[in-house]
């Protein structure tokens, strides 16, 4: 299993192709709050009910100087089909060796319906301005995990 961040550390750098082909990395998004969370695969229902969860939210995460950036293995194709289909109103970046799941401690053993497999942990990490890490939730259900951010970061639900 992959190391959680801890609070206070330093975010590890990475530079991710986004849905349109991009490059996006870690320094791009200096000076301003950031909502990392990482799933395990496009356009499937849990993952899109999260993603949809933080689609809905967008406005008072925003509000609140939150930018969210969705991170899975999905090519950048997949990630631009998947953001048409469901209207996701931000950032999706491709992951396809899971180098930066590994460094974010959302990649490792987990359970899938009973077998311990190797993959992606549903995860979320939230960095400052600087680059500091202000939370890291792991382990984390599609369902219901917007809200309890939100409760966490002190926006109103």
């Amino acid at each position: 299993m992959t190391e959680r961040l801890d609070i206070g550390s330093p975010a590890p750098d990475f530079t991710l192709l986004d849905q349109d082909g991009a490059e996006v990395s870690l320094a791009d998004l200096r000076g301003r709050k950031t909502v990392l969370y990482f799933y395990p695969a496009a356009m499937t229902p849990g993952c899109t009910t999260q993603a949809c969860d933080f689609r809905d939210s967008m406005g008072a995460l925003q509000g609140s100087g939150y930018r969210v950036i969705g991170i899975s293995r999905d090519e950048p194709s997949k990630l631009a089909e998947f953001r048409d289909r469901d209207a996701l109103t931000f950032t999706l970046l491709s992951d396809p060796d899971h180098a930066v799941h590994s460094a974010y401690g959302a990649w490792g053993e987990k359970m899938n319906y009973g077998k311990v497999v190797e993959g992606a942990i549903r995860s979320t990490v939230v960095i400052d301005e600087e680059g500091v890490v202000t939370l890291a939730l792991s382990n984390v259900k599609a369902t219901g995990h917007v809200a309890r951010l939100r409760r966490l970061l002190g926006i109103d639900a």
